[in-house]
């Protein structure tokens, strides 16, 4: 259960397709890699779907080789088709989940579910933007589909994406966006779709290219754009078994638990991880998922009696609370099985606000307080998903001390006996605002006994969301209502010794963008407590147990440049602008099996001012390149977003080459109102 993945060779088992044509009623047609079992034809098995944007040929080839090989050598044909318009396959991307996706998906899995080498059954598969469309088709209910493993995902566009979280706007809109807005302008490659229209299909994807970010930024509250692909909106068009697997470190575990409650039958698994497969899981320890893949496909896909659907419904690991690292190779802790969601020996615990405190009983009197937080008040939040890149990359956050002391802080008494914290908390504030548009950010703190603050959970609140994603009400100023703040699910043992603290603040930067002005925000503790969700016993938990992390070895790559990642943190002391700078270097490496030279590298950098006296701005630069022979194309990409009290204003342009010579060019730039933003 510890340790980097044992690699298993198993490429000999297996035969596969480079390039496999799926027809579409239309005309297009997607590409597809395939991983077969030997003469699958004389002994048919059933297929697992994998169906992303993210270019199967030359983009997720490595990861591809290490998860489906072993699948296809376990006796299953894998499928990793792109997604229209990314890869090699015909058409355009439209946007994030589509509803033509979608159409495409049905058309595909009937035709996986026709060749002589399948059995008719069809499983999806797929993290992140997979783990979405998994759910999204499922709900599209094609026959051929029988289960589903969903991973880092989502069930509500809206509340819980890349997008924004309690109402408010999430910087990774334009992080995430940024990267997006790149996967559209990539060119197919000609060594499958022909030396001799390989351009006319690039210019064909350039010329029709959306800025994804600005046909967000059109619908700022949850409208009918946001609720399509939203699967919460009616749970019962999924029918097939689901398991839905996420992390701690990640932006997607609310899925894990929304699933389990709503989905009959379904499974959940969260471990510690960033956003990766946990079997390469980080931080550690990895488990053996491809082993619980099979066993989930064996028994939906193959009928084989396992006993798949009697696992316990959450397996859970419970972190061990310890002062804060801005990465971890591993986490302390232990597996628990909750054999029912919700379950009993969960219950909920109340703390009330008092004057800093934050104690079991009411106070006897408590005055209240103002918080008026600089607009970077958030700095040491770290990733709002952390993508698990090791230790390069440092994305969780880091101690409190710092922002807390922009914050409204109430700390308990020091704990006498370990504390395990399972689920959701709720934060009931009583509050007011001095502006009609204001932001709360809440933390579930740990003290610990040497004064290092680590954060346990979090929530955002836009505060004229306090009612509704869907009808925005902004707030009367001065008027005191009565507001909850749902904090992500979590299971962390606090040590004993540790003081929990709840800190308030009104800015979250750079995880949520700022409010149009600085506001102050009272709190009236004496109406104000927080609830939390306490493992009280452990008489109805089962044991967990799983095998040791495998994969298959990864395409084998030759390394011309290992690249790197620099993180800064600039204040300008004159002006007191505040500038967060990440420079990732993927480097440069030659996929040997194909001869392909990849390149890339991403610059974000995101500007405010403490006083909130400048503008916000959000800059991510993205270039990538590809080079075989004779085909050397590039891509450069740049996003930026400012706001103001009235609008957010955004640009976008795209530059491409041909070798060194330009190719096509296009620029972007609209504002948006705010609205209840």
């Amino acid at each position: 259960m510890t340790g980097e993945a044992v690699t298993i060779d198993c490429r000999g088992e297996v035969e596969t397709v480079e390039i496999a044509w799926i027809p579409m009623a239309d005309g297009r047609r997607l590409a597809a890699r395939l991983f077969l079992p030997k003469d699958p034809a004389k002994r048919p098995v059933p297929c697992i779907l994998e169906y992303i944007p993210y270019r199967r040929r030359d983009g997720t080839r490595i990861r591809d080789d290490e998860t489906h090989f072993w699948f296809a050598a376990n006796g299953y044909g894998v499928a990793r088709v792109d997604i229209a318009g990314s890869g090699d396959s015909d058409g355009l991307i439209e946007d994030e989940y589509h509803r033509r996706e979608q159409d495409d998906a049905l058309q595909i899995i009937a035709w996986l579910a026709a060749q002589d080498w399948c059995t008719g059954a069809v499983g999806m598969i797929g993290i992140s933007w997979g783990g979405f469309n998994g759910l999204q088709v499922a709900a599209r209910r094609p026959p051929a589909l029988k289960a589903v493993i969903s991973l880092c995902s989502t069930v509500d566009r809206y509340a819980d994406d890349v997008h924004f979280m309690g109402g408010c706007l999430l910087g990774d809109t334009m992080d995430w966006g940024g990267y997006f807005f790149t996967c559209g302008a990539m060119p197919p490659d000609p060594a499958i779709v022909g030396a001799d229209r390989w351009r006319d299909l690039w210019r064909y994807r350039l010329d029709n290219l959306e800025c994804y970010p600005m046909l967000w930024m059109a619908h700022q509250r949850r409208d009918d754009f946001w609720k399509h692909g939203s699967v919460c909106e009616d749970y019962g068009q999924i029918e097939v078994p689901v398991m839905n697997v996420s992390g701690w470190a990640d932006g997607y575990t609310a899925a894990v638990f929304r699933c389990v409650e709503n989905l009959p039958g379904a499974k959940g698994i969260a471990g510690p991880w960033g956003h990766k497969y946990p079997h390469v899981g980080i931080p550690g320890p990895a488990i053996g998922f491809l082993q619980e893949c099979k066993r989930w496909w064996d028994r939906w896909l193959k009928g084989e009696p396992n006993g798949a659907e009697a696992d316990p419904p959450l397996r859970l690991f419970v972190q061990e609370g310890e002062p804060p690292k801005p990465h971890f190779d591993s986490r302390r802790g232990r597996w628990i099985g909750l054999p029912q969601w919700p379950s009993p020996e969960v219950r909920m615990r109340r703390l009330h606000l008092g004057n800093g405190t934050l104690l079991p009983r009411p106070p006897r009197a408590a005055v209240p307080v103002s918080v008026c937080s600089a607009f970077s008040t958030g700095i040491n939040s770290g990733e709002w998903c952390a993508y698990g890149l090791g230790k390069i990359a440092p994305e969780l956050p880091i101690d409190q001390r710092e922002d807390d002391a922009q914050s409204l802080c109430f700390d308990g008494r020091p704990l006498k006996r370990p504390l395990t914290i399972l689920g959701r908390s709720f934060v009931r504030l009583r509050l007011a605002s001095d502006r009609p548009q204001a932001q709360v950010a809440v933390r579930l703190n740990a003290i610990h006994p040497d004064g290092a603050v680590e954060r346990i959970t979090y929530g955002l609140l836009n505060l004229s969301h306090r009612r509704s994603h869907e009808h925005p009400e902004p707030m009367v100023p001065g008027q005191f209502e009565e507001v909850t703040v749902e904090l992500n699910e979590i299971a962390q043992r606090v040590p004993a010794g540790c003081r929990l603290r709840l800190a308030v603040s009104t800015s979250y930067w750079p995880i949520a963008w700022p409010s149009p002005e600085p506001a102050r925000v009272t709190v009236d503790p004496a109406a104000s407590a927080v609830e939390i969700p306490v493992l009280a016993g452990e008489k109805g938990l089962v044991p967990v147990a799983f095998g040791p992390a495998v994969k298959s070895p990864p395409s084998e790559v030759t390394v011309l440049d290992p690249g790197g990642e620099s993180r800064r943190l600039i204040l300008d002391i004159e002006t007191q602008r505040m500038n967060v700078r990440i420079r990732r270097d993927d480097g440069a490496y030659v996929i040997d099996a194909i001869g392909t030279e990849i390149r890339m590298t991403k610059e974000k950098d995101f500007r405010v001012s403490r006083d909130g006296s400048g503008r916000p701005e959000a800059r991510v630069a993205t270039t990538k390149v590809l080079r075989r022979d004779d085909w050397h194309a590039r891509v450069e990409t740049e996003l930026t977003m400012t706001s103001d009290a009235t609008h957010f204003h955004m640009t976008g342009t795209v530059r491409t080459f041909d070798g060194d010579s330009p190719f096509v060019e296009r620029a972007f730039r609209r504002s948006f109102p705010r609205d209840g933003l």
